[in-house]
């Protein structure tokens, strides 16, 4: 077993190993996450320890022939070392494969991604869009991609003011994306000033597989500002992926959306799928998945991919659930 972070033995395998088409799979590379390993198997298993917990980020990225026993081998280990193991934002390949183990698995939320090829923001379901887009525009916003590097003071102003509108809430980690390290030149990033003054930016993270594009990831802007900020950053964000050629984007994973009877499993939890329902109409103070889901769908994302989670053991943990958050530092 190893512990790293974004070594280029977890680059090569996030980008080869794309079976499970997880749209968020670059995440695997943020860093603070651990990675374990068997040598002779080509793969690589993402996770965090939160207290007597591990709380695995997707499937395994490996080999179909590597899958089933590197997975085998990390339950093993987790087991061992005493800490209770649940997996979350597992897509559905990853989901049937974990039930064959004799997990647990229950839909927890769902992605979303809009086709680009003939997307545009005409018609009239777009028109409320396409006015805070132009009233943004009339506040004097200039949106430009840069290079993360070259913006450090800039971004940090940005972050301290979001950070500051968030009631003292910290900064989220794990299952959203970050900007730095190793890797941030494999990001895109677009940002938004007015007269000069850093209000917005937006971080696209790649996406691999079948639907290979870019992911809607960090996104921040200074809280009071113009309204239509973070739109007008994403549709000119969106045009420069078209005239790229690029397919896909995708808006990430939001828990409690998506949820429908015909996703789960048969050996999914009842309970558990009560739960998340109950979390989608009462859980704001936990997660503003409301509030997430009205900005994706001002898009009209065309694409609804069904994300699930893991638990080790014929019953939902509850502890496991909420260690789930621990790890993001949600509380």
């Amino acid at each position: 077993m190893t512990t790293a972070t974004t070594d280029d033995l977890l680059l090569r395998a996030v980008r080869s190993h794309t079976g499970s088409e997880n749209p968020s799979a670059f995440l695997a590379l943020n860093s603070g996450n651990s990675t374990f390993t068997v040598p002779g198997l080509d793969g690589v298993i993402v996770y965090r320890r939160t207290r007597r917990h591990a709380v695995q980020f997707g499937g395994p990225f490996a080999a179909d022939e590597a899958y089933d026993p590197l997975l085998a081998s990390f339950r093993r280990q987790m087991k061992e070392e005493g800490l209770s193991l649940v997996g979350v934002q597992l897509q559905r390949a990853d989901a049937e494969r974990y039930a064959r183990h004799g997990f647990t698995v229950n839909q927890i939320g769902a992605s979303w991604a809009v086709a680009l090829e003939d997307f545009s923001l005409r018609g009239t379901r777009f028109m409320q869009l396409r006015n805070k887009i132009s009233r943004a525009h009339r506040n004097g916003l200039v949106i430009k991609e840069v290079v993360a590097a070259d913006w450090p003071d800039q971004l940090a102003t940005i972050d301290k003011a979001w950070l500051g509108g968030k009631d003292g809430a910290g900064q989220l980690e794990f299952l959203v994306g970050e900007i730095g390290g190793a890797v941030q030149p494999l990001r895109r990033l677009f940002t938004g000033t007015v007269d000069g003054a850093p209000v917005a930016y937006i971080s696209y993270s790649p996406v691999y597989g079948e639907r290979a594009g870019w992911m809607h990831d960090l996104s921040r802007r200074i809280p009071g500002g113009s309204p239509g900020l973070m739109e007008a950053v994403n549709a000119h964000a969106i045009e420069v992926f078209r005239s790229e050629g690029v397919r896909w984007l995708h808006f990430g994973f939001t828990p409690f959306t998506g949820l429908d009877p015909r996703h789960e499993l048969d050996s999914h939890s009842p309970a558990f799928q009560w739960l998340m329902h109950a979390l989608w109409a009462e859980g704001a103070a936990l997660y503003p998945a409301q509030t997430q889901l009205a900005y994706k769908q001002k898009w009209a994302p065309d694409t609804v991919i069904p994300e699930y989670v893991a638990f080790d053991g014929p019953r939902a943990s509850l502890s496991s659930f909420a260690h789930i958050f621990r790890a993001c530092k949600a509380f």
